[in-house]
C-alpha cells in the first residue's frame, strides 16, 4: 500500500444543475486530485473536516484511495487482479460458456485499465490473449505456457489494489479505459453494456466479501449507453431472394442438400441455429405421405450454442443446454408447412437417417459445426443477391432468417401469444422486438379508425 503525507485541500465546488446541487470535495495528494461528490453542503462540510483532521494528525493518506489509511476498508490489502481472478472461479462454476467468456472479456480490459505500467515485453494483444485465454479461463489456468505465466507474474506484481475503485475519478478513468477499442474507438453500446453488467456483478461480489462498503459504478439515467433490442426490418429476407438462396445452398456439391433441410428448417419454423442442430430424428413427427393433411410438427427440447472448446466443462464445442429463458425441462412443438415436410422426409431418406440420430450432421456424421453453415450461407448469399443488397444488412447473419419468419407470422395475422410460444420468447420481448417490422395492416387499421367518424359539426 502507497502512502503520502503531501495532502492539500481546495474549496469544496458547487455544482446546480436543473433539478440537484451537487457539492464536491476536492484534495490533491503529491498534485494528484482526488474527488467526493455529496448531495448536501452538510456531508460535504463533514467529509472534509474527517480529512482535514486526518491531515493535521500526521496521518499518511492513500495514494489510490485518497483517504487516509484510518478510513481505509479491507480493499487496499486486496490485489485487484488476484480479486479478478477469485471472482472469474466464482462465476465459471454457476455459468455458461458463452458468460463465462464475456466476464473473461470484460475482466481483461478492466485489469488492462488498472495496472500500474504497461508491460515492456510483451504486445498488448499478448497481453490480453493471456488475461483473456489463462487467467480468467478456469479450466485452462494451470495449462499456461511459461511464456504467459511470466506475463501473469507481471500482471499480479503490478495490479493496483481494490482501493481504486474507492476514489470516484479513477472509477470513471478506468471504465472510459475498458470502453475504448485498442484502436482508440469507443466500443459498441451493446458491449459497453454488457461489459458493465458484468463489472456491477464483480462489485456486488466485493460487497459480499466485505473488500468494499458499496457498488462503486455510476448509477441511474446516461450510466449506460442506450442500446435498442428492435430488430432492423432491413435485415429482413424478401420471399424470392430467400428462395434463390436455398436453392443454391441445395446446389453445393459438398452437403448442399443437409444444409438445404437445415436452412429450411430454419425459414420454415423460426428456431434459433442452437436450437436446429440439436434436433434428433424422433424430435420429426411427419405425417403419412398419403394423408390429406401434410403439415409435421418440430418439437424443440434442447440447445447447443457454440461455445468454443476452451469454455465448456467437457472441452466440446458446443454445450448442450435448456431452451434459452426456459425451465430446464421445457419444450415447444411448432408445425411445419407442408413444404418443409416434403423436405425433411426426403432427408432422413437419403441420409439413411433412424431414431437416435442427430437430424442434422456434419460431413462426416456429428453436430453440425457453426462455421460450415455460416460458410456456406455467407458464399449463397453473396451470389444470389446484388452488390447493394450484399452490403446491406438483409440476411447478413444465420439468425437474420428466424427474425424474417417470426415477422412473417406476426404479419400474417397469427396471435402474437401463439408467435410468442412457437419462437420461445414472451409476448413481451415477441412485440418489443418486432414491434417496427409489422406492415400490411395499416389499410384496414385506417379503415376501422375512419368508421369511428370525426367530430361533430358546431354552428359557428
Amino acid at each position: 500500500m502507497e502512502t503520502t503525507y503531501k495532502v492539500k485541500f481546495w474549496k469544496t465546488a458547487v455544482y446546480k444543475g436543473a433539478k440537484v446541487t451537487t457539492y464536491t470535495v476536492r484534495w490533491t495528494l503529491d498534485g494528484e486530485e482526488f474527488r467526493a461528490p455529496f448531495g448536501t453542503v452538510a456531508l460535504a462540510d463533514s467529509f472534509r473536516s474527517k480529512l482535514v483532521t486526518a491531515a493535521r494528525q500526521g496521518e499518511a493518506f492513500n495514494r489510490e484511495s485518497g483517504l487516509p489509511v484510518s478510513h481505509q476498508t479491507g480493499a487496499a490489502s486486496v490485489n485487484w487482479y488476484h480479486f479478478a481472478v477469485q471472482f472469474a472461479d466464482a462465476q465459471w462454476v454457476r455459468t455458461a460458456g458463452n458468460t463465462r467468456k464475456n466476464t473473461a472479456k470484460a475482466l481483461t480490459a478492466t485489469t488492462v485499465a488498472l495496472l500500474r505500467t504497461q508491460p515492456s515485453t510483451c504486445t498488448p494483444m499478448e497481453l490480453r490473449t493471456a488475461l483473456r485465454e489463462y487467467a480468467f479461463n478456469t479450466r485452462r489456468r494451470e495449462e499456461a505456457p511459461p511464456e504467459v505465466a511470466t506475463i501473469l507474474k507481471w500482471v499480479e506484481r503490478n495490479a493496483l489494489s481494490m482501493a481504486t475503485w474507492e476514489n470516484p475519478v479513477k472509477v470513471d478513468a478506468v471504465l472510459l479505459s475498458v470502453d475504448t477499442l485498442l484502436s482508440g474507438k469507443r466500443a459498441a453500446a451493446s458491449s459497453v453494456k454488457r461489459n458493465r453488467r458484468i463489472l456491477n456483478v464483480a462489485m456486488e461480489y466485493a460487497i459480499k466479501h466485505k473488500i468494499l462498503r458499496a457498488n462503486p459504478l455510476p448509477k441511474g439515467r446516461g450510466a449506460t449507453p442506450k442500446t435498442s433490442n428492435a430488430v432492423d426490418r432491413r435485415s429482413l429476407i424478401h420471399p424470392q431472394r430467400m428462395a434463390l438462396i436455398l436453392a443454391r445452398i441445395r446446389r453445393r456439391t459438398r452437403g448442399g442438400r443437409r444444409l438445404h433441410a437445415y436452412f429450411s428448417t430454419l425459414y420454415y419454423t423460426g428456431p434459433r441455429p442452437e436450437e436446429a442442430v440439436a434436433m434428433y430424428v424422433e424430435d420429426v413427427t411427419l405425417p403419412p405421405e398419403g394423408a390429406e393433411d401434410q403439415w409435421c410438427d418440430l418439437l424443440f427440447h434442447t440447445a447447443q450454442p457454440e461455445v468454443g472448446s476452451n469454455w465448456t466443462d467437457d472441452g466440446e464445442v458446443h454445450e448442450e443446454r435448456g431452451l434459452k429463458g426456459r425451465a430446464e425441462d421445457a419444450t415447444r412443438v411448432v408445425p411445419g408447412p407442408p413444404a418443409l415436410t416434403r423436405i425433411l422426409r426426403e432427408h432422413i431418406t437419403e441420409e439413411s437417417l433412424k431414431p437416435g440420430d442427430r437430424l442434422f450432421q456434419g460431413e462426416f456424421g456429428g453436430i453440425l459445426a457453426g462455421s460450415v453453415a455460416r460458410r456456406a450461407w455467407g458464399t449463397a448469399r453473396k451470389a444470389e443477391l446484388t452488390e447493394r443488397e450484399c452490403q446491406s444488412p438483409m440476411g447478413r447473419r444465420i439468425y437474420d432468417i428466424r427474425h424474417t419468419r417470426l415477422t412473417k407470422w406476426l404479419n400474417d395475422g397469427i396471435p402474437p401469444a401463439q408467435v410468442a410460444y412457437w419462437a420461445g420468447n414472451s409476448v413481451a420481448v415477441l412485440l418489443a422486438f418486432y414491434a417496427g417490422c409489422i406492415e400490411g395492416q395499416l389499410p384496414d387499421l385506417k379503415r376501422r379508425m375512419e368508421a369511428q367518424g370525426d367530430l361533430p359539426e358546431v354552428p359557428e
